[in-house]
């Protein structure tokens, strides 16, 4: 491996720190129960490593240490191992451990497949941490896709339990699919056509999770198995919120998305969201912050599309017609096209955006090549909107700013989180065309208008602040998360005196 990465990886720290003592701890939580430890176990990659990280600071604020075990995989990629590191330095008080694993079987499979053996791999290097800890953990709290880990925690008698950083919604579809998608053919090939799975509104088989469009892929085996191993979880902590999800939430309460089996119970504990300091590019203030600052209030439309969203070159130029055409002001953060970022890691914008558009928007716009501080942005006043990829992360960051969303999924479950934002949250509005392989400009000019200017882009703006209130209700004192969270260490406790507290 690259010097780069062996430096990158050498700030994490060797041991973790002790629990807080109860005298450091504050009363309440003095009071209410002793300090535990919890193993915090990620899946590959950084964009299931920050809503950990969130987890483990949720954990340590209410005088809980939390522990990261990070798989460090054999083919590993510089940036990704730096980014691990800039997690370290920016959250001392959370111990990040790496789990070397040996190579996967097959180093040209399909990224999931590798994913989920490497994860397998990692087990005994996980078990040998776990055993290796100066006194027990007291659980197990793991990634949605880390399920062979349940392996290691059973033969340790170990509390485990899955912390699902996408919607409640996405976990009541993944509950059920192992048992709704035999019954059906493959979502590629129904386009339209209808699916519906409990608690959640009817979503078009094109929007259904991207790795399980064809039915018989050796993706949709690897995640049937990791859906249905969900289900042997003691519980889910979910990051979202009681508010926001009512319906995916009584029906998973209600038993019906596993049929024939106990649902693990459901602790939604969020929203558990980005501060600012979980992905940055230092200390140093970002120079957009400075530029937003000089933007009149709730007046510039933000473009940001996750660590992976990049466009064709022809796509990218769709995208800046629509914004000079629309005459909003903007801040837009672009990467080079996928064919073109291991050639030109830095976008060349005058070559991939339309002659003169930078020169004539200049003023009331900012391109960004590659990285902005999302968390940061999203939350200035400045901003009016915000044109996403749907991730969870950002979708709950935006609420907790009651920022209105323009829908433009690209991967993994986004399109079906843009069915749950647009149809039973409404909280966003949706692109047309992102399905088809291209948005015009003539849509994205619509929908900013819409968005910005129309009497439907207000009643979203009002829905917005009313899903942030009650955002911000749910994890104040007494909320439904807070008192949720209250109920997981409750159920976890008594689960722990069942068990004579052993767990190894």
């Amino acid at each position: 491996r690259s010097e780069h990465r062996k430096c990158a990886c050498a700030v994490l720290l060797d041991h973790p720190p002790p629990p807080p003592s109860l005298s450091t701890r504050p009363r309440s939580q003095a009071m209410a129960a002793p300090a535990k430890t919890f193993v915090l176990y990620p899946s590959l990659g950084v964009g299931h490593l920050i809503p950990m990280v969130e987890l483990a600071k949720h954990l340590l604020r209410r005088g809980h240490s939390a522990v990261l075990a990070v798989v460090d995989p054999p083919d590993g990629d510089a940036a990704s191992a730096a980014a691990v590191a800039r997690l370290a330095a920016a959250n001392p008080s959370i111990a990040f451990r790496l789990l070397p694993v040996p190579p996967s079987t097959d180093p040209a499979a399909h990224p999931v497949r590798r994913a989920h053996d490497t994860l397998r791999l990692a087990n005994p290097a996980l078990r040998a941490f776990l055993r290796a800890l100066p006194a027990p953990a007291d659980a197990l709290l793991l990634d949605m896709f880390c399920v062979d880990a349940l392996d290691v925690a059973a033969e340790l008698a170990l509390p485990a339990y899955f912390f699902f950083a996408s919607a409640a919604s996405d976990l009541a579809v993944f509950l059920s699919l192992p048992y709704l998608y035999p019954g059906l053919p493959s979502f590629r090939d129904m386009g339209d056509a209808l699916v519906r799975c409990p608690g959640t509104p009817p979503i078009r088989a094109v929007d259904m999770l991207v790795t399980v469009q064809d039915k018989e892929s050796d993706l949709t085996k690897v995640r049937m198995y990791q859906f249905k191993r969900f289900a042997e979880g003691r519980g889910v902590l979910v990051n979202s919120f009681d508010w926001l999800e009512p319906t995916a939430l009584k029906a998973l309460a209600d038993g019906v998305c596993v049929p024939n089996r106990p649902t693990p119970r459901v602790y939604c504990i969020g929203p558990l969201v980005n501060g600012g300091d979980a992905s940055g590019g230092g200390e140093k203030r970002h120079e957009c912050l400075a530029w937003l600052d000089a933007q009149p209030e709730k007046s510039v439309v933000f473009l940001c599309f996750g660590s992976k969203g990049a466009f064709s070159a022809a796509q990218l130029k769709e995208i800046a017609r629509g914004l000079e055409s629309s005459g909003h002001r903007f801040l837009w953060a672009v990467r080079s096209p996928p064919e073109e970022q291991r050639e030109f890691p830095e976008p060349d914008l005058e070559r991939l955006l339309p002659a003169g558009f930078l020169e004539r928007t200049r003023g009331r716009g900012m391109v960004v090549k590659n990285w902005v501080p999302q968390a940061e942005v999203v939350r200035h006043e400045a901003v009016g909107a915000f044109v996403t990829h749907c991730g969870w992360n950002s979708a709950l960051e935006a609420i907790m700013s009651g920022l209105p969303m323009v829908c433009w999924p690209l991967y993994a479950e986004q399109a079906q989180n843009k069915v749950f934002m647009v149809e039973e949250m409404k909280i966003a509005v949706p692109l047309e065309g992102y399905e088809k392989g291209t948005v015009k400009a003539e849509e994205i000019e619509a929908k900013l208008r819409l968005v910005m200017e129309t009497e439907e882009g207000r009643k979203l703006r009002e829905m917005l602040a009313a899903a942030r209130k009650m955002a911000l209700d749910a994890i104040g004192d007494g909320g439904s998360s807070q008192m949720a969270f209250a109920e997981f260490l409750s159920d976890l406790e008594n689960s722990s005196m069942e068990n004579g507290g052993c767990n190894n």
